[in-house]
């Protein structure tokens, strides 16, 4: 079966190769780039240190966003070209007719145009980096990066001389030609391009390397490769337009979900932003018992008061979810001011709020109890406030995990807000990816299983 699959997946890959679709979106992804870099001046926040700054925010926000649609085409086109046509076509036939079951032939497919657009992918982000690289320029004046014009445009052109010389002499497919050889060319010039400064001299690889960017461009990767599972499913049973139809209305739909239906999911009134954190104990860190107390501040005065016996909940996100604390909240009427009361055998465990004045901008907190309440880590600058536990709209949570969420992707504000990517989200995200990729692979075996393509 693995052999099997692997020969569709190779088959696959060299016809999608072959599609000029292919190699047209990927030069019109360098050619996209170049403007980029000339339109995209506008100072966002220079203040601000990242791994991009000032106007490279836009250009990397506008850059990622070019690939990523074009991405969604390329899986729109490439699997209706080498699905649906041959169904059409009947030369599914000569697979299906053979002792080659249908799951193997649906897994094949996928493979073989994911591989093709991968390739794809990698040419287009290297152009992105690159654009990253030599940066926006503001005016006529400014300084090109020669090491970036040169290995990018010979890069270019010597992979399009190639082909056409193999094309003419040998009669070699020029687009597949030309993917091949843009592919080695792309990822050796950028790194070329990392070894060299703007003025040509050595520097070290990490200089210029940037580990957070690539991160978000590999998500965006894993994107794309769910909307190409959804058009080899969409493909089984639709035609080329069709397809690229429905492939067109889950980019969209992914893209507004949260809108739509995340925002039900959570419930909660959120009271503020935290803008200061503060131990009033150095040596008690760790919020995890009476002794230890903070003193909060939050950017703003609270939208309702936040008098002492107040609940304290607190979260990284604005929606409620998830809460940093792992227990249940159970009544206290006990003495606020009294650590000893707090501890009493009779105290249940809860967060509350011990001591506040008008306006309630800054207040202090503890984790009282015998029992204290476990927490995942103490408040920190830019946790979210509330008052009461998040409820949970099961129908919306479920209507929601089953419609596919590009937005978990698309990585771009964590960079430019300067809010490191950690593996364990990137980790998520993989496996996120690959549930979804499974669930449309799935549901694509389902309804090819029974189709009639005699």
């Amino acid at each position: 079966m693995i052999l099997q699959i692997l020969t569709i997946a190779r088959t696959t890959f060299i016809e999608a190769a072959r599609q000029p679709v292919l190699l047209l979106v990927v030069l019109l992804s360098g050619i996209l780039q170049v403007f980029n870099t000339w339109s995209t001046g506008f100072a966002m926040g220079q203040e601000e240190t990242s791994e991009v700054v000032g106007d490279n925010k836009l250009l990397l926000d506008i850059g990622l966003a070019t690939i990523f649609v074009l991405g969604a085409i390329l899986a729109g086109f490439l699997a209706t070209a080498v699905m649906s046509r041959e169904i059409e076509n009947k030369t599914v036939l000569t697979i299906v007719s053979k002792p080659v079951p249908r799951p193997v032939l649906i897994v094949g497919k996928y493979l073989g145009v994911t591989g093709a657009i991968l390739g794809a992918m990698l040419v287009m982000l290297v152009f992105l980096l690159m654009a990253i690289r030599h940066g926006v320029m503001t005016n006529a004046s400014d300084t090109l990066d020669g090491p970036v014009l040169l290995f990018t445009l010979s890069g270019v052109f010597l992979a399009l001389a190639l082909a056409g010389w193999t094309n003419f002499f040998y009669g070699w497919n020029f687009s597949q030609t030309s993917m091949s050889l843009l592919v080695p060319f792309a990822v050796v010039g950028y790194v070329a391009v990392l070894f060299l400064s703007k003025k040509w001299e050595v520097q070290p690889i990490w200089v210029d390397f940037k580990p957070q960017i690539t991160i978000a461009c590999i998500c965006l990767v894993l994107a794309v490769t769910v909307l190409c599972a959804a058009a080899v499913a969409a493909s089984t049973r639709l035609g080329q337009v069709m397809t690229i139809v429905v492939c067109f209305g889950i980019f969209v739909l992914s893209l507004f979900s949260n809108f739509l239906i995340g925002r039900h999911v959570f419930s909660n009134e959120l009271l503020g932003t935290i803008a200061s954190a503060k131990a009033d104990d150095p040596e008690k860190l760790a919020f995890d018992g009476p002794e230890s107390s903070y003193t909060i501040r939050l950017e703003m005065p609270p939208t309702k008061p936040m008098p002492a016996g107040t609940e304290f909940h607190y979260g990284p996100n604005p929606s409620g979810f998830p809460l940093l604390s792992r227990d249940p909240y159970l009544e206290y009427k006990g003495d606020l001011t009294s650590v000893g009361a707090m501890k009493a055998a009779n105290a249940g465990p809860t967060i509350l709020v011990t001591e506040s004045t008008p306006p309630h901008q800054e207040f202090k907190v503890r984790n009282i109890g015998a029992d204290p309440i476990r927490v995942y880590r103490a408040p920190e600058v830019g946790d979210y406030v509330f008052a009461s536990d998040t409820k949970v709209n099961a129908v919306a949570m479920a209507t929601w995990g089953a419609i596919p969420n590009l937005q978990f992707y698309w990585l771009l504000d964590a960079i430019t807000q300067n809010r490191p990517v950690s593996i364990a989200y990137f980790g998520t995200a993989v496996a996120y990816a690959l549930a979804q990729i499974g669930g449309f692979l799935s549901l694509g075996v389902i309804l090819f299983q029974r189709r009639d393509v005699g």
